[in-house]
C-alpha cells in the first residue's frame, strides 16, 4: 500500500492524470464535429473509454489506499461524483448523460492548486454576496415598479409588466444594446427618461456589482493568507522535527565520546 500511496501522490502521476483530463476534454469536443466523427469516430470513442477507465482506476487506487478517509476530502468527493455521473448508462433515452461526460474536465479544478484556490475563495465569498444580492434585488424591484409605471403604457413589450421590466433592466445593467436598443427609443417619447436609466446604471453596474468584485478580492486575499499560514505551519513542524533529530544526534555523539573517554 505504501508503494501505491507514493505512486498516486507523486507529481508524475498527478501530471499524467491532468494530461488525460485535458486530452479527454479535447476528444469530447471533437465528438461534436460531424467531420471528425466521420473520419475517426471509432478511435475517438475508444480513446474516451480508455480515459474513463484511467479515471476509474485512479479512484479505486485512492479508495484502496485511503479507505473511508478518502471521503473526508471535499475534492475527493467532487472527483468521485464527477466520475460516477459519467459512468451512468447513456442510451437514446438518456442522451443528456452523454453530454455530462464533459464534466470530467472539471476535475482540473481539484488537481490544479491555483484553480482550487479560486473556487475556495468563491465559496468563502458566498455569505458576503448574500447581502449584496438582497440589496441588488431591492434596487431592481424598486426600479422595475417605477419603469412599469413610467414607461409601460408606451412600451408594453419592454416595461408592460414588472417581469418584463426586470428583464429589460437586467439587459440595461449588462450594458448590452442599452442605449440604441432601449433608452434612446424611450427618450423619443419621454425626453427626460435618461435621468432614470443613468441613475439605475450608476447604482447597479458601477456600484452594486463592484461590491461583488470587492468581496471576491477580499476572499481571495484571505484564502492566500490561509494558504501561507498553512505552509508556514508545515515548514515549522518540519523544522522542529529536524532540530529534534539534530539534538538526538548530538546527545548520541556525546554519549559515544563519554564511553570512549
Amino acid at each position: 500500500m505504501d508503494r501505491i500511496k507514493a505512486l498516486i501522490e507523486s507529481r508524475i502521476f498527478q501530471n499524467t492524470i491532468t494530461g488525460v483530463i485535458v486530452a479527454n476534454a479535447l476528444i469530447l469536443g471533437l465528438e461534436t464535429s460531424e467531420t471528425a466523427m466521420a473520419h475517426a469516430g471509432g478511435l475517438l470513442m475508444t480513446l474516451d473509454k480508455i480515459a474513463l477507465a484511467i479515471f476509474v482506476v485512479e479512484i479505486l487506487l485512492k479508495l484502496a489506499v485511503y479507505r473511508l478517509a478518502f471521503f473526508k476530502s471535499a475534492w475527493n468527493v467532487f472527483d468521485f461524483v464527477i466520475v460516477g455521473v459519467t459512468l451512468a448508462p447513456a442510451g437514446d433515452g438518456v442522451s443528456v448523460l452523454r453530454a455530462l461526460r464533459i464534466l470530467r474536465a472539471l476535475r482540473l479544478i481539484s488537481l490544479v492548486p491555483s484553480m482550487r484556490l479560486v473556487v475556495q475563495a468563491l465559496l468563502r465569498a458566498i455569505p458576503g454576496m448574500g447581502s449584496v444580492i438582497m440589496l441588488l434585488s431591492l434596487v431592481f424591484y424598486i426600479a422595475s415598479v417605477m419603469a412599469t409605471k413610467l414607461f409601460g403604457e408606451a412600451f408594453p413589450d419592454w416595461f408592460g409588466t414588472i417581469g418584463e421590466s426586470v428583464y429589460s433592466l437586467f439587459q440595461i445593467m449588462t450594458l448590452e444594446s442599452w442605449s440604441m436598443g432601449i433608452v434612446r427609443p424611450v427618450m423619443e417619447v419621454y425626453p427626460q427618461a435618461w435621468l432614470f436609466f443613468v441613475v439605475f446604471i450608476l447604482l447597479t453596474t458601477f456600484a452594486v456589482l463592484n461590491l461583488f468584485i470587492a468581496i471576491i478580492v477580499d476572499s481571495m486575499s484571505q484564502e492566500h493568507k490561509a494558504a501561507e499560514a498553512e505552509t508556514r505551519g508545515e515548514l515549522g513542524s518540519e523544522h522542529e522535527e529536524i532540530m529534534a533529530e539534530l539534538k538526538a544526534l548530538r546527545a548520541e555523539i556525546r554519549e559515544m565520546r563519554g564511553e570512549q573517554g
